[in-house]
């Protein structure tokens, strides 16, 4: 298994690479510029401009450029941002656990809703369960995100007046107060984000376990008298859960992507609002590393997804 890791954080360097690259030369090549304020700014001089150009090496060759933000990377400066005017890898740092709180919990409870609804389906097919379960999972995966985030406002915060609509970290409480308080104003947010992935997940769920569900081992089990919950939770969820692990990677940058919109549409200070409000204010050097970031997360879930596959089916760590 150790080597079957190894190969695979092998695979995924030159793979961080490429990204990296790829994402440097785009927003290179795009159009704005981190200085163009210091350019229309008369108080600033026209030799401090060309001076803070220099340092930063905006002038130089783009593949110098990329090899410079590589080099330093590598040593741990992720850059200046020229819109917060601290370091980057600081200003990430303050914003990357939220990120992390609200997806993590989504996908928690992705999991949670999807798994049992989809097996229980699978087992039941064509019940008035299953047709109730595809039908709420059609109507999960078919709206947006935004679409979901806003109709949760309208209902339980300005209607209902249940639950804050704007996310904040200074929350004045401390102790048990402190912690209900952050689940409180994080219930929207994760469930919209983890409900729509629930969705989509259910119908893999239920599809993955009807397709083994019928093989001839699992007939060979019942045959020799195992009961219903031992042939389902260790003959049939064992095999069925590879197609979806392989789901739950695939689906990680769509889950980032969410994550963006619905911490615009909560007010969530992550690395998703980072990134717009960086984006809209030409700060290259952070939309860089959040994008960057964004990509090893990425890489990093799959790489768990390929150790979760040795795991499932130990032929696989073998090969």
């Amino acid at each position: 298994m150790s080597q079957y890791v190894l190969r695979r954080l092998l695979i995924a360097i030159p793979s961080l690479l490429g990204i990296s690259a790829v994402l440097f030369f785009v927003l290179a090549l795009a159009p704005g510029d981190p200085f163009s304020e210091l350019a229309t700014n008369p108080n600033v001089p026209p030799e401090v401009q060309a001076a803070l150009r220099a340092k930063f090496g905006l002038d130089d060759p783009i593949y110098l450029r990329y090899l410079h933000w590589l080099s330093a990377m590598m040593h741990g400066d992720w850059g200046f941002s020229f819109v917060s005017r601290m370091d980057v890898d600081k200003l990430i740092l303050q914003r990357l656990p939220t990120t992390l709180y609200v997806i993590g919990s989504a996908q928690i409870l992705a999991l949670l809703v999807a798994i049992p609804v989809g097996v229980y389906a699978a087992t039941k097919p064509y019940s008035v369960f299953d047709q109730v379960a595809n039908t709420l999972a059609f109507v999960g995966f078919s709206l947006p995100t935004f679409f979901t985030g806003i109709l949760f406002i309208l209902i339980f915060s300005v209607t209902l007046d249940w639950l804050p609509f704007v996310y904040t970290t200074d929350i004045n409480a401390t102790g048990i107060r402190w912690v209900l308080e952050m689940i409180r104003q994080a219930i929207m947010p994760v469930a919209v984000l983890g409900l729509f992935q629930a969705a989509s997940m259910t119908r893999f769920v239920r599809s993955a376990m009807l397709d083994v569900i019928r093989l001839d081992y699992v007939t060979t089990a019942r045959a020799k008298g195992l009961g219903q919950a031992t042939v389902i939770v260790k003959h049939v969820m064992r095999n069925a859960m590879i197609p979806v692990v392989t789901l739950i990677a695939l689906q990680m940058p769509a889950v980032f992507g969410g994550a963006i919109v619905t911490e615009q549409i909560f007010r969530i200070p992550g690395i998703g609002s980072l990134l717009i409000s960086s984006i809209l204010s030409n700060d290259t050097p952070v939309v860089m590393a959040v994008t960057f970031v964004f990509a090893c997360l990425v890489v990093l879930f799959n790489l768990i997804a390929d150790v979760l596959y040795g795991w499932l089916d130990p032929r696989i760590s073998f090969r």
